[in-house]
């Protein structure tokens, strides 16, 4: 790796980053910065804060690439590409509503509500995509527990041999032999 040297301006916003930011990512970053300008390896730096080689030079690059950008913009997370979060809020407040109604009466056919019903019912209802997997986190979150209905056979009344054209004693001798 080239060398890395950081200014004093950097320097200094970045010990006030230290001491102001309540982020361990931007922490663990920060740190691996003024580290490596007081001259430590990267191979030590990442021992030191549990990360790969590598993440320490990924760090260094973001940090050196983002120059135009103000000090704290530069030792942040950057944009990350995917599907952006549901929110927690939103969806909790829906499925609680729901959740105690019987899904009949919404023209559903199932008795209970699972989770991808329940991701079924909150697209055309509230305009939510959702998965079914980020309703059973709701579910987790919300601490709702319900079990599927189980069917048990019905017991066996004491005379059912009878009733079957057996004998009613079973196993035991009744003769007396």
């Amino acid at each position: 790796m080239a060398s890395f040297a950081l200014s004093k301006k950097e320097r200094r916003l970045l010990e006030q980053i230290i001491r102001d930011t309540e982020d361990a990512h931007t922490l663990r970053r920060v740190q691996a910065l003024l580290w490596l300008d007081d001259g430590e390896g990267a191979e030590e730096i990442a021992d030191h804060l549990y990360v790969s080689r590598f993440a320490v030079y990924k760090w260094v690059k973001q940090f050196q690439e983002r120059s135009p950008l103000d000090i704290v913009a530069r030792v942040s997370d950057g944009q990350r590409s995917g599907r952006p979060r549901t929110l927690p809020g939103v969806m909790d407040q829906l499925i609680e509503e729901v959740i105690d109604r019987d899904p009949r009466e919404l023209g559903y056919r199932p008795t209970v509500w699972t989770a991808p019903l329940l991701a079924l019912y909150l697209e055309p209802a509230h305009q939510m995509k959702v998965s079914a997997q980020s309703v059973r986190l709701a579910i987790e979150r919300l601490r709702i527990r319900w079990k599927r209905p189980r069917h048990s056979l019905a017991s066996r009344p004491p005379t059912w041999r009878q009733a079957k054209g057996g004998s009613n004693a079973g196993s035991k001798n009744e003769s007396g032999r």
